[in-house]
């Protein structure tokens, strides 16, 4: 039997706190090589955008969110001053959840899910948050699914003009464009309009941690090799990268995942993994003799676990409903060892989040005047559900960007943040 929790992860190559590495360099050494169309894990995805400099006035746009795990739509309009509301929102499963979809079924779905706005707009901004390429015209067309999607005929495909065939088939006739981007630009863009009398932004960054994970910044205008990049906003499809230390869990998870081999990052750090990351932990450590035999036992038997089972545990672990307190039997020993696994699980994904953030401040080449931060808008229920990331995240920032690098950064917030900067960039083309 091992001595300790400290042990246990060590032998299977889990970093502790006190041995964490900064991939921050590491992370600028792939984001540069992908700006140069050198071989590199993130996309590193121009995008054409640029936050506008005048709020929009006088617009209607309809909204799409196609996120990790739910589908969202609503209208947004912009009044005479700029002021933007939001109306006839609606929610429903994102298509390709439960079972492989074809191209037009999966086109058909979407559809549905909008038809109730038919020729309420002329622009739809359309939040698409995988991994795509977007062309100049506004376009995306799809590199890959994340988060266990299951629409592999949609890979190729330009989704605004193919969704636009589709809703002109039934009888649209008023959208002239559809504008596609990614959450973590719309997270930008919604900072940058973020009112804060007084206060001068050097630059900002957008970043989702939720079902997914993903960072996008403003690239400053500047050459890379023989390639020069205009200045705009980049999303990095960070949650590709996979220049860092793997423990066994995470080998185990990749081997199980839909996509083995991509998104090793992410698998760390998401909403979609973190939860079966922690039941293949608790596993391992039941057959290493961490638990009792009764605690082991039950563990073992688990089918699955959720993030929310888990940071639940994590924030009350003597609550009798959660199903790891059942696991433990009550054993006071065994509740202690699992929440000190959860918990550093949660610290290692938050230490990643910090890295991915710094990396993007420091490419983005603000901050260095602490009366012009770079404004940060952090997005996700990862983010801002599970126990104690947030506080970890923002610490771990502190260190590597103020303290060790003298950056100055802020974290934002606005309410509904990845709508309105959807329609924000649906009016900015």
């Amino acid at each position: 039997m091992l001595n300790s929790i400290a042990d246990f992860l060590c032998r299977h190559r889990f970093p502790l706190c006190t041995e964490k590495r900064e991939i921050v360099d590491a992370l600028l050494s792939d984001m540069r090589s992908g700006l140069a169309s050198r071989p590199a894990d993130e996309d590193m995805a121009k995008t054409w955008l640029l936050p506008p400099p005048n709020p929009p006035k006088n617009k209607n746009v309809i909204v799409i969110d196609a996120g990790g795990t739910n589908f969202r739509t609503c209208l947004v309009s912009f009044d005479g001053s700029g002021t933007p509301s939001i109306s006839d929102f609606r929610k429903s499963a994102m298509p390709g959840t439960e079972r492989e979809l074809s191209r037009a079924e999966f086109f058909a779905k979407i559809a549905d899910s909008v038809d109730y706005l038919k020729n309420r707009a002329d622009r739809i901004g359309f939040c698409f948050s995988y991994s795509m390429t977007i062309t100049p015209d506004g376009d995306g067309i799809a590199n890959s699914f994340s988060k266990e999607i299951k629409a592999a005929e949609v890979v190729g495909v330009p989704i605004g003009k193919t969704l636009l065939e589709e809703l002109n088939s039934r009888g649209w006739n008023t959208v002239g464009r559809i504008v596609l981007l990614n959450d973590t630009v719309a997270a930008l863009l919604a900072g940058a309009a973020v009112e804060n009398s007084g206060r001068r932004y050097s630059s900002h960054v957008g970043f989702i941690l939720g079902t997914g994970m993903n960072g996008a910044y403003i690239q400053p205008k500047a050459r890379f090799a023989d390639r020069e990049i205009e200045r705009q906003i980049v999303v990095c499809e960070s949650g590709k990268f996979s220049n860092f230390r793997k423990s066994d869990f995470d080998e185990i998870l990749d081997e199980k995942s839909q996509h083995r081999g991509e998104y090793r990052l992410e698998k760390c750090c998401s909403g979609a993994y973190l939860g079966p990351l922690s039941l293949e932990v608790l596993k391992t450590a039941a057959k290493d003799g961490i638990f009792s035999d009764s605690t082991a036992k039950s563990i073992l038997s688990l089918n699955e676990l959720s993030l929310i089972d888990a940071s639940g545990f994590l924030i009350s672990p003597l609550n009798e409903k959660n199903i790891l307190y059942k696991c433990s039997d009550s054993d006071e020993s065994d509740t202690e060892k699992i929440h000190e696994i959860l918990d550093a699980l949660v610290d290692r994904s938050a230490w990643y989040a910090a890295n991915i953030l710094a990396a993007c401040v420091i490419q983005s080449g603000g901050g260095s005047d602490s009366c012009s931060p770079v404004c940060i808008l952090c997005n996700g229920s990862t983010f801002y559900k599970t126990h104690k990331m947030r506080p970890r995240i923002e610490g771990y920032l502190e260190r590597l960007l103020w303290q060790e690098r003298g950056l100055s950064y802020e974290i934002a917030s606005k309410d509904d943040d990845i709508t309105l900067g959807t329609a924000i960039a649906a009016l900015s083309k």
